[in-house]
């Protein structure tokens, strides 16, 4: 089983941090995620929006995901860093909203959601059971969730560990779990979908639905 402890206590993977990488990381990162297109618009298709719901972004970064949200949706982009969510505003339109909020702690009432898009982030941000359980928190009864991200299906070889050291400091976790981040969560949450997306499976599509 994944250390979730491990995770938690990498001294190096804070909100204060993340704020200056990704900062850094702003004007170059469509041209670096830019691939992962595809795979957000089958990730959102899976939710199957209606014109009057709101759905909630969670570490929405330059908004790309925004751009397939159908017309008639209530969409709040939210981002820690102010540099990614700048670039996102592009996508203004009405009924979309931007907010810098803390994954950890949204700033969304419990139940005002009808669905929240985690795209990228569980395997970044410093405590990813908690940012699952906000999720869940914010979400109105049978809402839904999904999830594109990077998993290891079991524990990693050493050497994966080893180079964790460095990509979780300078861009991602690549030993996370999910089965183990649920699983402490300790949520209302059921797994409708868990699909293998890009890389062999590496990166999957995850469908989640709050109990009634």
């Amino acid at each position: 089983m994944l250390s979730l402890a491990g995770a938690r206590l990498n001294r190096l993977n804070t909100n204060t941090w993340n704020r200056i990488r990704y900062s850094v990381w702003a004007p170059f990162y469509d041209v670096v995620t830019g691939g992962f297109d595809r795979y957000r618009r089958e990730s959102l298709a899976r939710l199957s929006l209606s014109p009057g719901e709101r759905v909630l972004l969670v570490g929405a970064g330059t908004g790309a995901d925004l751009r397939h949200i159908p017309p008639g949706v209530m969409a709040v982009a939210t981002d820690l860093t102010p540099a990614m969510l700048a670039r996102a505003s592009k996508y203004q339109r009405p009924g979309v909203s931007f907010a810098i909020m803390d994954g950890h702690r949204l700033g969304v009432g419990t139940g005002s959601c009808d669905a929240v898009v985690l795209h990228l982030i569980l395997a970044v941000i410093p405590d990813p059971v908690r940012c699952l359980q906000e999720a869940a928190r914010v979400l109105r009864p049978q809402g839904r969730i999904v999830v594109f991200d990077k998993f290891v299906r079991s524990r990693p070889p050493i050497g994966l560990r080893a180079l964790n050291v460095v990509s979780s400091v300078l861009f991602t976790d690549v030993t996370r779990r999910f089965e183990d981040i649920l699983a402490a969560a300790n949520s209302l949450l059921n797994v409708e979908l868990d699909e293998p997306a890009a890389l062999g499976g590496l990166f999957r599509h995850i469908l989640l639905r709050r109990n009634g």
